[in-house]
């Protein structure tokens, strides 16, 4: 193999791995929400608020893991805005669901965009569309989260599961995406 090629699948490596534990996580956390927090509110508090410091804590690992947040700055302003996001998702516990999902629309928005942009400027690594749909997903969902929580509806947890359910979809399709295109580049290599 060449080194290029090396790289690639040292990337790939981190990548693949980030994008399962992304997904794991995800996926854990709304079979949670829909089987258990949403008729206990502490535990649904506890996850509301957990949500997004987890992906503060994955975005400034993944950014740590390519080169540090000075050179990720998309990945840098996603870690601030989901460290605000969740102390701001903490505050608005004491005010209503609807308050907490107001907070959710506007960080999935923010998220959603640095989240399209890291994965622009990712492209080259492959498997960056399901991230590119991601990103846009989160923005359009955070909009309808803001439209949705200035009405009269009933908010609770499972409000927030379907947009975390969709996010794991997207980590699933980038790891799984990115483990074909390993497994396709291996043979190739060989043969040269």
């Amino acid at each position: 193999m060449t080194n290029q090629t090396d790289q690639v699948l040292s990337s790939h490596t981190w990548l693949k791995s980030y994008y399962f534990t992304r997904f794991a996580v995800s996926a854990a956390w709304v079979l949670l929400a829909f089987a258990v927090a949403r008729t206990i509110p502490p535990l649904a508090a506890i996850m509301l608020v957990a949500y997004p410091a987890w992906d503060a804590l994955a975005n400034f690992i993944d950014a740590q893991r390519t080169g540090g947040l000075n050179r990720n700055k998309t990945q840098l302003l996603n870690f601030i805005i989901s460290v605000i996001t969740t102390v701001a998702v903490a505050v608005a516990m004491g005010k209503s669901m609807n308050a907490v999902l107001a907070v959710f629309g506007v960080w999935a928005v923010l998220s959603g965009l640095f989240q399209l942009a890291t994965a622009i400027r990712r492209w080259k690594s492959g498997a960056q569309w399901a991230m590119v749909l991601s990103g846009a997903q989160s923005a359009l969902a955070g909009i309808f989260f803001v439209k949705m929580a200035g009405g009269a509806e009933t908010i609770d947890i499972t409000n927030v599961a379907p947009y975390a359910a969709f996010g794991a979809f997207y980590f699933l399709v980038s790891a799984v995406w990115l483990t074909v295109s390993d497994a396709r580049r291996r043979p190739a290599q060989a043969v040269r």
